[in-house]
């Protein structure tokens, strides 16, 4: 009974927390989405379908699919990225270690809009990289680094990356590197036992960096508002237009359902594997 208690003790300012500020909201924007708008920007009394019918727009499955794959593919990079820059600072000792994870926490230190609008300084026509790579003959004059899906791809492969590197780090430093030393000696090579051995240890910490880096990728609002075109908007931008220039609640609210369903199918996928390899230890 003294356990039970201390487990509602422990618990309950978490799921209060989590009931308050997530599940009544959600439930909210649910009833929302089949409430009919009104010319003031709020919501009329009575039931409707208007808002989801409006999904059959052409425009949103391409934006859609636009948040999509931008999200994955950010996803991808940043581990093909973060995976050996993980395994170098497992492997560190002393105040190296320290430096170089300094240096990945060092961006948080500056708020998330400077950053990206840093960004769109850069890649600018007239801004220092585009002007360096056209000097160099990398690029031609007609070519255009920013407004468009690229510049969106790489400032949030920039902007999520940390969040990559964090929970693989994690991983790594409790890692038993004496483990890839024994697979090389069992003939081994060196790409091979880490893709073996190294990775499969650090899985619980791969699986959590994929969820902190696709589920924000797929809110992401402020980068393609920033350095992307008209034609590069994803389902935040659409969103805060119904929410903020057209005053549509109830469009907004269907728009927020549908991100949201999407973002649950990563944290559910994370969810089976994590219970499935539970299940399987001994």
């Amino acid at each position: 009974m003294t356990q039970r208690k201390n487990e509602v003790l422990l618990t309950g300012p978490t799921l209060l927390w989590l009931a308050v500020f997530f599940v009544i909201p959600s439930f909210a924007m649910v009833l929302i989405s089949f409430r009919p708008a009104n010319v003031y920007g709020g919501v009329e009394d009575g039931w409707t379908l208007d808002a989801w019918r409006a999904l059959a727009d052409p425009d949103y499955p391409i934006i859609l699919w636009r948040t999509t794959w931008l999200s994955l593919v950010t996803t991808a990079v940043c581990l093909a990225l973060a995976l050996p820059i993980a395994f170098y600072l497992g492997k560190l000792q002393g105040k190296w270690r320290g430096f170089l994870l300094m240096l990945v926490i060092v961006p948080f230190w500056t708020n998330f809009v400077i950053r990206v609008a840093a960004w769109r300084i850069l890649l600018h026509p007239e801004g220092m990289l585009r002007q360096a790579l056209l000097g160099i003959g990398v690029i031609g004059p007609d070519t255009l680094l920013l407004y468009n899906e690229g510049a969106v791809l790489m400032v949030m492969v920039y902007t999520h990356l940390p969040f990559a590197i964090l929970p693989l780090y994690a991983a790594a430093e409790r890692f038993d590197y004496s483990l890839l030393e024994a697979a090389r000696d069992l003939g081994a090579s060196g790409f091979r036992s880490v893709m073996r051995v190294f990775v499969p240890g650090v899985s619980r910490g791969l699986l959590t960096a994929m969820a902190l880096v696709l589920i924000p990728a797929l809110g992401s609002y402020v980068i393609p508002d920033l350095v992307g075109g008209s034609s590069d908007e994803m389902i935040g931008n659409k969103i805060a237009q119904r929410t903020l220039g057209d005053r549509n609640l109830p469009q907004a609210a269907t728009l927020s359902v549908a991100l949201l369903a999407i973002t649950m199918i990563p944290i559910l996928v994370v969810f089976l594997i994590n219970r499935k390899e539970r299940a399987n230890q001994p």
